[in-house]
C-alpha cells in the first residue's frame, strides 16, 4: 500500500509566499525599508502560520482524529477544521465558553460545523486548565483516540513548520518582526533566519509569559534557544482582541496608504509597532524590516469584539 502524497501536494499552498516592499514615508525618513510577506496568501483556507504551523502536526495525526482548543472566534479552530474537510480526518474543537452550547453559533463557529468539526463546549476554568492531566484524560475518555494539538496550534512540530518562513527570508531582510499570540511562529521564525539577521515579535496579549514560551517552545523542537529574538511588549493595545481608536484609525489609513486590507487581531497591532519604532530611531539607516502578515481581515470575522 503506498502512502498518500504530502500535504504541500495536496493543498498545493502558495510557497514561499510573496515579499513585496511598500513606499512608506514613515519609514523612508528614517531611512528604513519596509517590506510585507504576504502569509496571508499561502492557501485560502489555511492562511498564514496557521499552514506553516498545523502542517507537520497533520503529517504526525496520518488521518487521525486531530482535538484542538479555541476560543468562540478562533482562527486556529477554523484552520483545522477546513484541513480536516479537504484532507478527508475528523476534527474535534474544545471551545471556551459552555454557555455557548445553547446559543446559535457565531458565524466562526458555524464555520466550523460546516467544515465537519465536531464541537464541544467546556466552561471557563475547565479550559484554563485544559492542559492538565485530569482535563486530557477526560477528553481522550469521551473522544477515544485523538491527537492533541494546543490552542493555537503551538508546540515543538508547530516550530519547525514556522523555520520555512525564516529561510524564506533569508538574505532579503535585515529584521523580520510577526505578531504573537502562543509564540510557535516567532519560535520557528528566529530558528529559521541566518546569522546577523533578527527575528522582532509583537505580542497581541499582555501578561509577559511570552518570552518564557517561546524560548520553551525552541528547547522542544531544537534542543536550546535558537537564533536572534526579542519582544516588544508595547502594543497590546489593552489585551488579545482589543482594539482603541488610534489603532482603527492608523489601520484604515495604512490600508488607505497601501491598498492593502489589515486584519486587527494581530497584523494591525504589528504594524502600529514596526511604524512607532521606526519613528523611534530603533532600525538604523538601511535597515530593511519585515512585517509578516499572517492574516486577512475576513480571518478574525468579527474577533475583535470578543476579549480573549
Amino acid at each position: 500500500m503506498t502512502s498518500p502524497p504530502r500535504l504541500d501536494a495536496r493543498l498545493r499552498p502558495r510557497l514561499p509566499s510573496p515579499l513585496r516592499e511598500v513606499r512608506d514615508e514613515r519609514f523612508a525618513r528614517h531611512g528604513v525599508r519596509l517590506l510585507l510577506k504576504r502569509d496571508d496568501l499561502i492557501h485560502p483556507d489555511l492562511p498564514g502560520n496557521k499552514w506553516r504551523k498545523l502542517a507537520l502536526n497533520l503529517e504526525a495525526a496520518a488521518g487521525r482524529t486531530v482535538l484542538t482548543f479555541g476560543g468562540a472566534y478562533s482562527n486556529h479552530l477554523r484552520a483545522t477544521a477546513a484541513a480536516g474537510r479537504l484532507l478527508g480526518f475528523p476534527t474535534v474543537g474544545v471551545v471556551r465558553g459552555d454557555e455557548l452550547a445553547h446559543r446559535p453559533l457565531n458565524p466562526s463557529l458555524a464555520r466550523c460545523a460546516a467544515d465537519g468539526m465536531r464541537l464541544h463546549f467546556v466552561d471557563r476554568t475547565t479550559y484554563r486548565a485544559k492542559t492538565s492531566p485530569e482535563v486530557l484524560e477526560g477528553l481522550l475518555g469521551r473522544f477515544g483516540d485523538v491527537v492533541v494539538v494546543p490552542e493555537g496550534g503551538s508546540n515543538a512540530l508547530a516550530a519547525q513548520g514556522c523555520t520555512a518562513l525564516g529561510r524564506e527570508l533569508a538574505g532579503e531582510v535585515d529584521v523580520a518582526a510577526v505578531a504573537c499570540g502562543t509564540g510557535g511562529t516567532l519560535a520557528g521564525l528566529a530558528a529559521g533566519l541566518a546569522a546577523g539577521q533578527r527575528a522582532l515579535g509583537v505580542p497581541v496579549v499582555g501578561g509577559g509569559f511570552l518570552a518564557e514560551e517561546v524560548a520553551r517552545l525552541q528547547h522542544e523542537a531544537f534542543g536550546s534557544r535558537a537564533g536572534d529574538w526579542t519582544l516588544e511588549e508595547r502594543f497590546t493595545f489593552g489585551g488579545y482582541a482589543r482594539t482603541t481608536p488610534d489603532l482603527d484609525a492608523f489601520a484604515a489609513d495604512f490600508e488607505e496608504r497601501h491598498g492593502l486590507p489589515v486584519e486587527r487581531v494581530y497584523v494591525a497591532k504589528l504594524l502600529f509597532a514596526l511604524t512607532a519604532l521606526a519613528g523611534e530611531g530603533a532600525f538604523a539607516p538601511g535597515t530593511r524590516v519585515a512585517a509578516v502578515v499572517t492574516g486577512a481581515p475576513d480571518d478574525a470575522l468579527q474577533e475583535s469584539s470578543v476579549s480573549r
